[in-house]
């Protein structure tokens, strides 16, 4: 099955000679959430924008359902809907005339039975007469998403949709992307929010000043490249460590008298029962024992500092 975006050696260099993106290769399968994520400069949005051609690209091809960004424009803008991070709506205008509106100019008929179903789904339903102006920033961020779903996209555009936005809210548009992706959507979303792409991505990808570093399944790079940290506590202060434990690489904090050793997740030896030995060969006696598993804010962080 062909994926419904293809995006091959796209590359962005603009007139100062700055290169915001480098040879991009990327495949996004039908149905799935993709979550970009990068420091602020990367190239997340410049990439949304020469898909959505809003940014011409310096070489390359991107196609969405087989339709070239270029050549077949009209063809491919109408399978997507953008969000943007800016809030930019028509203030007179109401809720559900933003939605008429953004759906005529694409030469979509009249709908209202659509237009109410897709308010309804982002609780916008009791909201569809009022003037946009009159909205709190939460409810215009889904009215934007009324606005890019409107003309029955099958790739949605995310840009940083939750900006800005409380933590209650936010995770409540987590909700609305599930239900999206639910619906068929294809969902890509950049976002500044790591623990975003942690409870809603199928896949991660991590862009770093223009390059694409990786994309892979969420579950596999956490296993691949997560590590678990055990930290010891011990009984008594201790001005050094032994000497027998350095090949176990440990931090300690003499402050808090603390050990802490990292381990593979996935490894098949984590070498936990010969510190222990170790430790106890040593005589020094442990109070407290827990472990913590890396996150993907972890990885990320480590991936774009190894990229510096």
């Amino acid at each position: 099955m062909s994926p419904i975006l293809s995006i091959q050696n796209l590359s962005k260099q603009y007139d100062s000679g700055f290169q915001a993106l480098k040879n991009v290769n990327l495949d996004i399968e039908e149905g799935e959430i993709l979550a970009l994520l990068g420091p602020n400069g990367a190239g997340k949005t410049t990439l949304i924008s020469i898909i959505c051609g809003l940014v011409k690209a310096s070489s390359g091809t991107a196609k969405v359902g087989g339709f070239d960004v270029v050549d077949d424009f009209r063809q491919a803008r109408s399978l997507m809907g953008l969000v943007p991070q800016e809030i930019a709506l028509e203030p007179f205008q109401t809720v559900s005339d933003a939605l008429r509106f953004t759906r005529g100019l694409f030469g979509k008929r009249k709908d209202p039975a659509l237009i109410k179903s897709i308010l309804e789904k982002l609780s916008l339903g009791d909201k569809a007469d009022t003037k946009t102006m009159e909205l709190s920033g939460g409810m215009k961020r889904r009215v934007l998403i009324a606005k890019a779903l409107c003309h029955e996209p099958r790739v949605l555009f995310l840009d940083e949709p939750t900006a800005g936005v409380d933590v209650e809210l936010r995770k409540e548009m987590w909700e609305v992307v599930r239900q999206l992706k639910d619906d068929g959507v294809t969902i890509i979303l950049t976002t500044h929010y790591i623990e975003e792409a942690e409870a809603i991505a199928d896949r991660v990808g991590v862009i770093n000043k223009g390059e694409l570093l990786l994309v892979e399944k969420k579950a596999t790079l956490m296993q691949r490249m997560g590590k678990r940290q055990m930290r010891v506590e011990l009984m008594a202060p201790h001005d050094v460590i032994p000497e027998a434990l350095s090949k176990y690489n440990l931090d300690y904090t003499a402050e808090d008298q603390t050990l802490t050793y990292s381990y593979e997740a996935n490894g098949e030896r984590t070498g936990i029962a010969s510190l222990f030995a170790d430790l106890s060969k040593a005589g020094l006696i442990l109070r407290d024992v827990e472990t913590r598993q890396s996150s993907l804010e972890d990885i990320f962080v480590g991936l774009v500092e190894d990229k510096s």
